[in-house]
């Protein structure tokens, strides 16, 4: 009966493409491959003044239902009144994660005689968003905004409303889509712009609110989707968006509905982490000047601290990643289905508090 998954899995292996979870290992390596963009979790002066916060005001380590039943702490309230007053928007909403808010989200807000149109990188967790929403679906060249506005001069006249949809900076190649231009279109043919920051907050923008603040654009997009598994070192994510959206997904988004609520200490943690990225500038710039640097030594073009090396092969990526590990880096390979067969690649994700000179020696071993 188990058959035809164990031989699936065969071709899996056979290709180079077969995944397994990776284990905690005691060997000490660098880390390369995490998401902790400014190093929070490596910084013991904040997570012991947390810690201290946390036993004195005794928080709870489980919310034990949905928000809509008993699992609506009171840190819930604390944390979105956070956020909306960060950017200066009416309402925020809190999900248990990036996917499920990018799953719940916009098959919420789209319906049938909607549009919703994305780049073509956009992240898995917006791909399935999409699937699962009753609207139109169509996709546009990687931030080629002209690709964009050229199929909206064609379809636009045949929906009610159109959802564009882009992440900010992109989880695979690190590139970053110009969001003023964005503006420009979604003004242009009355669209929502919806924009996922999850690489950019806490590492974009003067006081970390991502590449919106850096652009300066904060109140022209409708929806701002923020996590905070990458650089606010915590679990969940957000929307910013207006009170009647709020609302609105608080009865449709299933996602939200129907299920546990997050527990009280982690919305804690996310709120302290949260009011602190305004003081992290010199976080932001270790990151980016070491973003650029490392850049330049793997000879490619710096755009954020998400640095790909392209290999090309999955059996090839999976040795370089091996001899990496062999030298003490942890850098994982990227494979197809995760990006397109021929751009097999490792994904240096950087770290603010990483030393230079230690990466220094990763030219010799990868090319």
């Amino acid at each position: 009966m188990y058959n035809s998954y164990k031989k699936k899995l065969d071709n899996l292996k056979n290709s180079g493409n077969l995944r397994v979870l990776a284990q905690q290992v005691s060997k000490k390596f660098i880390n390369l491959s995490s998401n902790d963009y400014l190093g929070i979790l490596d910084d013991n002066n904040i997570v012991e003044e947390f810690r201290e916060y946390a036993n004195k005001e005794n928080l709870k380590f489980g919310s034990a239902s949905s928000r809509l039943l008993t699992g609506n702490s009171a840190e819930y309230s604390i944390l979105e009144k956070t956020i909306a007053k960060s950017y200066n928007k009416q309402a925020c909403l809190v999900y248990n994660s990036g996917y499920h808010a990018n799953i719940g989200i916009l098959p919420a807000l789209s319906e049938k005689n909607d549009l919703i149109i994305s780049d073509k990188l956009v992240h898995a967790s917006i791909i399935d968003g999409i699937r699962l929403s009753r609207a139109d679906r169509l996709r546009y060249n990687h931030l080629d905004n002209s690709h964009l506005d050229k199929i909206l001069t064609n379809v636009r006249h045949k929906y009610n409303n159109v959802f564009i949809v882009t992440e900010s900076i992109f989880s695979m190649d690190g590139d970053i889509a110009f969001l003023p231009d964005l503006v420009k279109i979604k003004n242009k043919y009355k669209a929502f712009l919806y924009v996922d920051e999850a690489h950019a907050l806490g590492v974009r923008g003067d006081t970390g609110l991502a590449c919106a603040e850096e652009y300066n654009c904060i109140d022209d997009i409708d929806f701002i989707i923020g996590t905070f598994g990458k650089a606010i070192a915590s679990i969940g994510a957000y929307i910013v968006c207006n009170q009647t959206i709020k609302s609105y997904l608080v009865n449709h988004s299933r996602s939200m509905i129907f299920t546990t609520g997050l527990p009280p200490v982690n919305l804690a943690w996310t709120n302290f982490i949260f009011n602190k990225l305004k003081d992290f500038e010199y976080k932001r710039q270790q990151l980016r000047l070491l973003s650029e640097k490392f850049a330049k030594l793997l000879k490619t073009e710096y755009s954020s601290h998400i640095i790909p090396y392209i290999v090309g092969s999955s059996k090839l990526v999976m040795s370089k990643s091996d001899s990496l590990q062999k030298n003490g880096f942890y850098a994982l390979p990227i494979r197809h289905p995760t990006v397109e067969k021929g751009t097999e690649r490792l994904r240096f994700s950087l770290k603010a508090n990483l030393d230079y000179d230690k990466l220094l020696k990763i030219p010799e071993i990868i090319f």
